[in-house]
């Protein structure tokens, strides 16, 4: 089972400062068009990068509307990621529900 966090419960722990890192797994197109300011990873980038994250760090992973970003979970739990979470709905629920200034697409 993917460990998912809703986009209520993200701007919440963004408002109090936790300690998350965001990780946008969309293409850089995509991330240029609208984004949440997360890393850019694209999703076939992730497998190179992983040595590059902290497997003890808190992550909050997303994409468009969350198929990505569950199978980036999955990669980073199979790599013994063991803080990593799928945004419920995406960057376009987040645009629906938390900001909607942003562009959507």
């Amino acid at each position: 089972m993917i460990p998912e966090i809703t986009v209520h419960e993200l701007k919440k722990k963004q408002d109090a400062n936790d300690d998350i890192i965001l990780i946008d797994v969309r293409e850089k197109d995509e991330y240029d068009t609208c984004n949440l300011n997360g890393m850019l990873i694209p999703l076939g980038e992730l497998p190179a990068r992983l040595p590059d994250l902290d497997p003890n760090a808190h992550y909050v992973v997303h994409c468009k509307m969350g198929g990505r970003s569950a199978q980036a979970v999955a990669h980073m739990q199979s790599a013994g990621f063991t803080n990593v979470k799928n945004l419920v709905g995406g960057i376009i629920t987040w645009i629906d529900e938390i900001d909607s200034s942003l562009r959507k697409y």
